[in-house]
């Protein structure tokens, strides 16, 4: 097997920005069978180390007033969790950091990291008029 075709085949990883977690309350929507049908493959939800420091920050803050952002966490427990080096970068520099060496997509509505990252050519997943996911761009392997 080549290096080529074991790329092919590996499922898109897609990494989630905190405010991602949040679109399922707005659209009222499984997100994760969403971003199946949009991408048309099976894919891997990726929470970096300091997207979900922000998420439970959030629950420290509101938990008891704001179940959201409870569920929201919820969500997130269902990515594959990793550790990443934050060298006092904020959350958005090291998204597009490890997606730029990754080569992945990112979920984010957050309108300036979706312009830093389409920049760079990341493919950006986000929610299009309040009711529906979107991606603008495209990675080789989904085409």
């Amino acid at each position: 097997m080549t290096e080529g075709t074991r790329r092919r085949r590996e499922k898109p990883k897609i990494i989630f920005d905190s405010n991602a977690f949040f679109a399922p309350l707005k659209l009222n929507i499984d997100i994760f069978e969403e971003l199946k049908l949009l991408l048309n493959t099976n894919f891997e939800a990726i929470l970096l180390s300091p997207i979900r420091r922000e998420l439970e920050r959030l629950v420290e803050r509101k938990m008891q007033k704001d179940k959201r952002v409870a569920y929201a966490l919820q969500l997130a427990e269902k990515c594959r969790y990793v550790e990443v080096e934050d060298d006092l970068e904020s959350p958005d520099d090291i998204i597009v950091r490890v997606a730029r060496d990754w080569g992945s997509i990112v979920f984010t509505n957050d309108r300036q990291l979706r312009k830093r990252l389409r920049d760079i050519n990341t493919p950006v997943i986000y929610v299009r008029q309040k009711a529906r996911l979107e991606m603008d761009g495209r990675t080789p392997s989904l085409v």
